[in-house]
């Protein structure tokens, strides 16, 4: 398993780059990003994605099921000149009938690749999003070389191996149960994996309208993480289907129709 994904405040300032390097200037593409704009971040974790709006007077709510993740972001926005501007809440999201506002921006980011029955994810989400708001998505299709989280894993050779959560069921059962992996927790993360046709499927039957849109070969986030510079996917290899198995990341910016 990667350093990052055991050293919770590394990864934390690895989302608080990517967001302010990348997210905002790709929301900023239909909405500025200005003090009275405010965020929801669904799957928040630690808040690594909120800080960059808080440190922009933004005021941030952050939501996530982890009692452990939301009891370390009180203790890192503790000392945020703007704390009083930072609400988190752990908690189901479905079990969220209503907040104390709607907002400007929602945030999901490597989020809804992990939620079950996403088909009615995201028409929920939409009573805590203003009229003229805007939904940010970004996830890693299901097919590339990654997608199946499998870097998370402790086991050297199944966390380098590309493409390994693409065996079949049954055999990449054995190959992570050979490898002492949990082996629900990776099948888990295979039952929810989701591909660039299926997202845009769920847009359009949920209602919503893809305002921006950006694949990459080369996730903004390996900046930070590997040194590689992002790269977005050459027009040439922007094939329906096949592009799942090279794109490490799509960016959207959704509206409500």
């Amino acid at each position: 398993m990667q350093k990052r994904h055991l050293d919770r405040a590394l990864y934390f300032q690895e989302q608080t780059y990517t967001t302010e390097t990348y997210v905002i200037p790709f929301i900023e593409r239909r909405k500025a990003i200005t003090p009275d704009v405010s965020i929801l971040e669904i799957g928040c974790g630690e808040g690594g994605n909120l800080k960059p709006f808080l440190d922009r007077g933004c005021p941030v709510t952050g939501i996530d099921l982890s009692e452990g993740k939301i009891e370390a972001a009180e203790k890192l926005f503790a000392s945020h000149p703007r704390r009083e501007q930072a609400t988190f809440i752990c908690r189901d999201i479905y079990e969220v009938e209503r907040l104390d506002r709607q907002f400007d921006v929602i945030l999901l980011r490597d989020v809804i690749e992990h939620i079950p029955g996403q088909e009615k994810f995201m028409p929920f989400i939409r009573r805590f999003l203003k009229p003229d708001g805007v939904v940010f998505v970004a996830f890693p299709p299901w097919r590339n070389p990654f997608g199946g989280h499998q870097q998370i894993c402790r086991n050297k050779l199944i966390s380098h191996m590309p493409y390994i959560h693409l065996l079949p069921k049954a055999l990449y059962r054995k190959c992570l149960a050979a490898a002492g992996e949990n082996v629900q927790e990776m099948l888990e993360i295979r039952a929810t994996g989701i591909s660039l046709e299926r997202f845009f499927s769920i847009v359009k039957k949920g209602n919503y309208r893809i305002d921006e849109a950006k694949l990459y070969f080369i996730n903004p986030n390996y900046e930070i993480k590997f040194g590689l510079k992002p790269r977005t996917l050459a027009g040439m290899f922007d094939i329906p289907y096949l592009r799942n198995f090279w794109t490490t990341c799509g960016y959207f910016l959704l509206s409500n129709r």
